[in-house]
């Protein structure tokens, strides 16, 4: 049974794959880049053209029910990033291209379903960028640009009721045209497949989540104090002083949260700027 399948007509399958939708899906061969128990994300190309695909095979109940008792909604198909991508190409935020989505069966715990999206070729992720701003400054503009155009996404973003769930600088992909002026390129927020999206708004609980992964993202990219209380006026669209008066417990928290992550992934205190702030 069909849950539903959509197919770009800018899109056109290897010419070795042949059958019904889910035959030619099963076909298809790439490079892969993630191989987990019920879901593979490869890439593959077309007519000289390079897409990514992510095949979900059903991950059975025994994972349905940990995500649940863990008061966590379980990913049982692509149809969750097919959906997150439309929503963020609504809100104006920049993202993958899907040119095809489907999905078979009624039973959550054994769904196949896929995504196909262009590969977003000739990028760089931020983390990959800002990681020598650290020992060599980077153009005082230009550090201002990106703090203002990721903390606009993450506030477009989440205001539409999306949080992201993994939430770092290394899923910005930015254009890296040389001949393009840096203010002009290109910033595409990707892997969403665990984005969640309400009509109510994003708990505080989720808005905490990626609010400090990212900072937890940053802390090695040679950032100042400075930079992020800008970060907080260009994401909160006012003062960081009165931002910080009004809301000071959440940035406590996200601080306190972002050094946690630091500390258990790196045994090691982050910058020491990032100490100093909101004590």
């Amino acid at each position: 049974m069909t849950s539903s399948c959509y197919i770009s007509e800018e899109f056109h399958f290897p010419d070795y794959c042949q059958g019904s939708i889910p035959d030619k899906i099963g076909k298809i061969d790439g490079e892969v880049f993630r191989q987990l128990e019920g879901r593979t994300t490869l890439r593959f190309e077309v007519a000289g053209n390079s897409y990514f695909l992510k095949r979900h095979y059903g991950i059975g109940w025994g994972e349905i029910f940990k995500n649940l008792v863990s008061f966590r909604l379980p990913i049982v198909s692509a149809k969750n990033e097919w959906q997150a991508i439309y929503h963020l190409e609504t809100q104006h935020v920049d993202t993958m291209k899907a040119v095809a989505h489907g999905e078979w069966g009624i039973n959550p715990a054994q769904r196949f379903s896929f995504i196909i999206t262009e590969d977003l070729v000739n990028t760089i992720s931020l983390e990959d960028l800002c990681r020598p701003w650290v020992d060599s400054t980077p153009e005082f503009t230009d550090k201002q640009m990106l703090l203002q155009r990721v903390a606009s996404m993450a506030a477009k973003m989440h205001s539409s009721g999306m949080n992201h769930r993994d939430f770092y600088l290394c899923h910005f992909l930015m254009d890296d045209t040389p001949s393009i002026a840096i203010k002009d390129r290109r910033i595409s927020l990707i892997d969403l497949h665990r984005a969640q999206i309400r009509s109510g708004g994003v708990p505080p609980r989720w808005l905490l989540k990626d609010v400090a992964g990212l900072f937890f993202s940053a802390f090695d990219i040679g950032l100042t104090s400075r930079d992020c209380y800008r970060f907080i006026s260009h994401y909160s669209g006012r003062c960081w002083r009165v931002e910080l008066q009004e809301n000071g417990d959440f940035w406590s928290k996200v601080m306190q949260k972002a050094l946690s992550l630091y500390a258990k992934d790196f045994n090691r205190a982050p910058p020491v700027f990032v100490k100093r702030l909101y004590r």
